[in-house]
């Protein structure tokens, strides 16, 4: 059955009293939209607790929750009240109108009133309160522990989550162990109490998330939660887990192009940090760290995304951490490999290059992810698999029931014309764009900008982008029946070809269609633009009306009836 989605962070709803910051009931009114208005699931991004860059791909926990994500209520957060949560609210000021968050307020302010809910808790826990607290954590004995241990290493080393940075006897497992039981001795009330904050903080997070499950299980909304291919090398998982990765080598992309933004990624490509998966120890152990992963992700969403996909096939390395990266700027191959021991950037386990290699890592791409569905049981799987994707890669995925990524103005035959709607795989996720790119008002508006900028000052550059610009904008008319304008003179951006575009993707054969928030509400703000950092990424807070969400509400549920989802 086909069916709407609307892709939105958590962290960008609002809601009246919530606390700088989108949290669970925001996300719960999001639910009741798409329900009011008959969209069949609502797609986030991960919720794991972020890393100090707070970026939701870089999270200190395959695992844990955020806690920056709870709803700080009575009912909801115990031990709290209401003068607390306001004086909490009037303590963020202008603060709570603004269109950016303000993650270290936040933080510090959620993490104040969480000491406070606590410690009255842990002085005079209520019993049904308490039972339930302590099944949580027999629940979660495969993980929890060594989380609480690592936030309580970060705390114990400054706030710092780079533990290949602490003193040496904190950077071994073992010696972690040691220096917490020699604490505990000296004095254990306070080392418990420590470990039991940090395990009643994801207590709360998964009861809330839970109880948000439940309800969109009751309003026909299904969450779609968002896996990423990759751990932060200053995690939990890794840290207590090295035997399950290569620490000395990073994943990211080769490079694909010009990049005006960042000239490492022109030169080297994308290297995000994350560290390589031993996929030989992962099998050994019957793929446990995967398992149970997925067991807890499928506990809060009923599908998900597998962020780049064609990581479990092969993926680019990096024999060097991002935060080295303006090191090998500018070097040759020959230049970097004298800094890295004769290392250089490759592909593991092999490139695409030969029949041979193709098979070897198709091979292991089915292995692996035969593994990932047989863990995730009933829940529904999407493939991120954008980019440069190996011609064996969408068959095999179609062959394992795993619905691939379907992006109109990216998609063309050898001709250069567009791959209609029609003809999309039925087992497919059709969108205009990812949380890492333009909405889709702005992409249209940008390749228009484009050509007009190469119009008035021609460049030999300038034409190869703009003449990409114009293919873009003839596949997305040409896809949505919009008529090509002669010269190259595209009209701005209009409500007429808003809902044109829209009504295309959804009349295509896919059986997923999603629109992000910004692409449905005309929205040029950008949740993220890869391979940069700073206050422009992930901090995107929606300012929508009331009128807003009615309007285009009405207009959306209309198109879905009629298109058949």
């Amino acid at each position: 059955m086909k069916t709407t989605g609307l892709l939105i962070p958590a962290f960008s709803t609002r809601r009246p009293g919530d606390l700088g910051i989108g949290d669970t009931l925001a996300v719960r009114e999001w639910i009741d939209w798409a329900a009011d208005h008959h969209l069949g699931f609502l797609q986030l991004l991960p919720i794991n607790e972020n890393g100090t860059d707070e970026s939701p791909y870089s999270g200190i926990s395959s695992i844990a929750l955020d806690p920056i994500y709870l709803a700080f209520e009575p009912d909801m957060v115990p031990y709290i009240t209401r003068s607390e949560i306001e004086a909490a609210r009037a303590s963020l000021g202008p603060r709570l109108n603004d269109s950016v968050i303000d993650y270290p307020a936040v933080r510090a302010m959620k993490s104040h009133l969480l000491e406070i809910s606590f410690a009255r808790f842990h002085g005079k826990p209520d019993p049904a309160l308490d039972a339930d607290f302590k099944a949580f954590q027999k629940r979660s004995a495969a993980w929890l522990p060594d989380y609480c241990l690592f936030k309580l290493l970060i705390e114990i080393h400054g706030a710092h989550l780079t533990w290949d940075e602490w003193p040496v006897e904190s950077q071994s497992v073992d010696g972690a162990h040691a220096l917490v039981a020699s604490l505990r001795a000296d004095n254990p009330a306070h080392i418990i109490s420590r470990l039991d904050g940090f395990a009643y903080a994801q207590w709360l997070c998964f009861r809330q998330w839970l109880d948000l499950r439940a309800h969109a299980d009751r309003r026909g909304v299904k969450l779609m939660g968002d896996l990423p291919i990759g751990v932060s090398f200053h995690s939990a998982d890794v840290f207590f887990n090295r035997a399950g990765f290569h620490t000395d080598w990073f994943g990211g992309t080769p490079p694909e192009g010009y990049s005006a933004e960042n000239p490492f990624i022109h030169e080297w490509g994308q290297n995000w940090g994350i560290p390589l998966y031993n996929w030989d120890a992962m099998a050994e152990s019957g793929f446990a760290w995967w398992r149970e992963r997925l067991t807890r992700l499928t506990e809060i969403f009923g599908m998900f995304r597998l962020d780049h996909i064609l990581g479990f096939y092969r993926i680019y390395g990096f024999p060097w951490h991002p935060s080295k990266n303006l090191e090998f700027l500018g070097l040759d191959r020959y230049a970097a490999e004298k800094l890295t021991d004769g290392r250089a950037p490759q592909w593991f386990s092999h490139p695409d290059d030969t029949h041979e290699h193709k098979a070897v890592n198709r091979a292991n791409g089915d292995f692996r992810l035969r593994a990932i569905l047989d863990a995730a049981g009933d829940a529904e799987v999407i493939a991120e698999d954008l980019g440069w994707v190996p011609e064996y890669v969408r068959p095999h995925l179609d062959e394992l029931g795993i619905s691939g990524y379907r992006i109109p103005h990216w998609d063309a035959y050898a001709d250069g014309s567009p791959v209609m709607g029609d003809v999309f795989p039925e087992n497919s996720f059709a969108a205009y764009s990812t949380h890492d790119h333009n909405s889709l008002c702005a992409t249209w508006d940008n390749y228009r900008k484009t050509i007009l900028l190469q119009k008035a000052n021609p460049t030999e550059q300038g034409h190869w982008v703009a003449e990409g610009a114009a293919h873009a904008l003839r596949l997305l008319a040409g896809f949505s029946g919009i008529p090509i304008p002669p010269d190259n003179a595209w009209p701005t951006y209009s409500d007429a070809i808003h809902w044109r575009l829209i009504k295309s993707l959804l009349e295509s054969n896919s059986r997923y269609a999603v629109l992000m928030v910004t692409d449905l509400f005309e929205l040029k703000d950008r949740i993220n633009t890869p391979g940069t950092s700073g206050e422009g990424n992930w901090r995107l807070r929606l300012n929508i009306s009331d009128h807003q969400l009615a309007e285009r509400g009405r207009i959306l549920s209309t198109l879905i009836r009629l298109t058949g989802r």
